[in-house]
């Protein structure tokens, strides 16, 4: 199974540190490889340290690509993830 989904980094801070390790921490209870992309650079998104690499201010428009198993659910909560902005309050 594959499922993708574009969401927007919201957070004042963008994707630093702690939501990067956030999103690779929640990524990776999930059976499914999935990818964080933007602008055409895709990267592992179970990796703490490539999801960083993909430098992501606030307003970045990513794609969060999942395939297999439970590829739909992985989508879900990572975009969800991303638009409750990672819990951080701006």
């Amino acid at each position: 199974m594959k499922a993708e989904k574009r969401v927007t980094i919201l957070n004042r801070l963008g994707l630093h540190a702690r939501p990067a390790s956030r999103f690779a921490q929640t990524a990776s209870t999930f059976e499914s490889d999935i990818w964080v992309e933007k602008d055409g650079v895709s990267v592992d998104g179970k990796s703490i340290l490539e999801v960083l690499t993909v430098s992501c201010p606030t307003g970045t428009e990513i794609t969060i690509r999942a395939e297999g198993p439970d590829a739909r659910e992985a989508v879900e909560t990572l975009s969800g993830l991303v638009t409750e902005r990672f819990g951080e309050i701006d």
